[in-house]
């Protein structure tokens, strides 16, 4: 008889719910493969969730955090004792603590650190002091760092006999110091292997490339183009050794940056949802641009009120409409992209406005040609009608000029007014490409009325 297998999720809840011990908990985890584990862990209640976390070890439940969002685990432990909490946060490399932390309110976060080695949450503090998309905010404070004196023997010896404090060095780097802080070089661990034992570091460190801390991720991800390293050292202006910035944290950030924007041109404030989250805070978000948008396109729609005989006269014209508003829109969303992947590269900046809408409006002028040539030919083929052609090809020409420029230019606008441009362009494009889409469309097919009909 075969025997029936239970979802991770099932299983999961079961262990929970009967009390299980830790072990038995964690056992089950481990046989979940990892690729499932997130989804079980989601199919729980976020109760369910919280439980889990304080069922296991402190230990295992920083390894099981590391798969979710830093919100989500922030709401998480918000609601257990600060000691638990603390105990989970204690685990947890210093960069993904202080992502976390940074997630809490400063009194909610304060009274967790309360709980930790001093030097911990000291660290703690500092690192949350830092936005998020900077080096600052990324970097980590593991790392190996040894006077200039000290020889290889020495540094290896220190290594391989520590665990506690380099538990999270994952990066193969021993950094070069004086005055335990100001940063002289940077030693590969794998060039330590055929040195001599007796040759002190700093006479094998070579000069190490470092960010700045307010290093923004457009800066970091060029220094990494620029540097084939793992990690980048972060100095401040002293030349004092801060931490490290890996490789996989930016990239990370430049992923985490990409799903955000992309849920807030979707209209989701605040760049953040989960459908773990409260049903009416997700509906609340997703009202808050919806409500703007039904707006916006009354506005839009009361065009096509202004020119209902002509739209009556030349029923073809409705077939149209949403073609040249569409295509222009994708010309404008295109336009939006490159202006919001400048403004992160830091390659322009709102000043920039002028340079971009001229660059912009040469692609548009060309590509609004040719789309515009291609729609005149399809409509002319269907219904015979050169003038008809003539009319939906200039108006997508003309509509798709207008959308690259208002796509180019109205994120670096947005940015200078201090709104998010992730958020707020995708809608003032929609709204003025639809509008001017129609108006053209009709205002041109209005003037060449008896050579339509």
């Amino acid at each position: 008889m075969a025997v029936e297998m239970l979802e991770p999720w099932v299983e999961i809840r079961a262990l929970l719910d009967s009390g299980a011990p830790a072990d038995s908990i964690e056992a089950c985890l481990d046989a979940i493969e990892p690729a499932e584990l997130v989804r079980a862990i989601f199919r729980l209640s976020e109760d369910e969730q919280r439980a889990l976390l304080q069922a296991i070890s402190a230990e295992r439940a920083a390894e099981l955090i590391e798969y979710l969002p830093d919100t989500h685990v922030a709401d998480l432990i918000d609601d257990m004792a600060s000691h638990e909490a603390a105990a989970i946060v204690e685990e947890m490399a210093s960069d993904d603590r202080a992502d976390v932390l940074a997630e809490l309110e400063s009194d909610e976060a304060e009274a967790i650190l309360e709980h930790l080695d001093e030097e911990d949450a000291e660290e703690a503090r500092q690192l949350i002091s830092y936005p998020s998309d900077v080096a600052g905010g990324l970097m980590m404070t593991e790392f190996a760092a040894y006077p200039m004196s000290t020889t290889v023997r020495e540094v290896v010896d220190e290594l391989t006999g520590r665990d506690g404090d380099y538990a999270y060095l994952t990066v193969h780097y021993v950094y070069v110091v004086v005055k335990k802080h100001k940063l002289k070089g940077v030693l590969r661990l794998r060039d330590m292997v055929f040195a001599d034992p007796d040759a002190t570091i700093g006479s094998l460190a070579r000069k190490a490339d470092t960010v700045a801390p307010d290093a923004n991720l457009g800066e970091l991800e060029q220094f990494f183009d620029e540097h084939d390293i793992a990690a980048a050292p972060v100095v401040d202006e002293r030349g004092f050794l801060l931490g490290i910035v890996r490789r996989r944290a930016l990239l990370e950030a430049l992923a985490d940056r990409a799903e955000s924007d992309s849920l807030k041109s979707a209209g989701i404030v605040g760049g953040e949802e989960l459908r773990s989250m409260p049903v009416l805070l997700r509906s609340r978000r997703r009202l808050t641009w919806l409500t703007v948008n039904i707006g916006l396109n009354i506005v839009a729609a009361s065009v096509i009120a202004l020119y209902q005989d002509t739209l009556s006269a030349v029923i073809a014209l409705a077939v149209f409409l949403p073609i040249v508003s569409d295509m222009s829109g994708c010309s404008g969303n295109q336009a939006v992209a490159v202006s919001m992947r400048e403004l992160t590269l830091g390659a322009v900046a709102p000043r920039d406005v002028f340079r971009v809408w001229r660059k912009e409006a040469i692609v548009g002028l060309i590509n609004g040609l040719v789309l515009g040539t291609l729609l005149a030919v399809a409509a002319w083929l269907w219904k015979g009608i050169p003038v008809l052609g003539l009319v939906v090809g200039a108006a997508l020409a003309l509509n798709t000029l207008i959308a690259v420029s208002i796509g180019g230019t109205v994120p670096l606008a947005l940015k200078g007014m201090g709104v998010d441009p992730a958020v707020a362009s995708g809608p003032v494009l929609t709204t003025v490409t639809d509008m001017c889409g129609f108006f053209l469309v009709l205002s041109l097919a209005t003037l060449a009325l008896p050579a339509i009909t």
